[in-house]
């Protein structure tokens, strides 16, 4: 596998972020528009998250038949799928646990970060409206 040096690797994951947010937040209009404004499940964010996490297989699944290359790794799993979702780089790591047998671990890493993100996320609002 060639590895880009770590600036190019920098530049790369950049690249691709900017244009995955660019993705999420159209995406997300786009269903918004769509589904329209007053509805209460939050749609664009799950179809997001689910499309991005396909994305994620189908590109890992290539890059595993290609021999190997890290720039393109970086640039479309970092950074464009990263930007556009960060729920299709949790479904790899906890994809690739499973299937190395490290099931009580997958599942560990599964329920503790959904429920760890949940909980870091009411704590945050918490303290910020202590603060106020």
């Amino acid at each position: 596998m060639n590895s880009p040096n770590t600036l190019t690797a920098t530049a790369l994951v950049a690249l691709g972020g900017g244009i995955g947010a660019m993705l999420r937040y159209h995406a997300g209009r786009a269903v918004t528009a769509f589904s329209g404004p007053n509805t209460v499940f939050p749609w664009g964010t799950f179809l997001i998250n689910v499309s991005g996490s396909l994305l994620m297989g189908l590109l890992a699944g290539w890059l595993a038949r290609q021999d190997g290359s890290e720039s393109l790794r970086l640039l479309l799993g970092v950074g464009v799928l990263g930007g556009f979702t960060t729920f299709s780089a949790f479904s790899l790591e906890t994809a690739m646990l499973m299937q190395r047998g490290l099931y009580g671990m997958a599942g560990f890493y599964a329920l503790g970060s959904l429920l760890g993100g949940v909980a870091g996320l009411f704590l945050g609002l918490s303290m910020m409206r202590g603060a106020a």
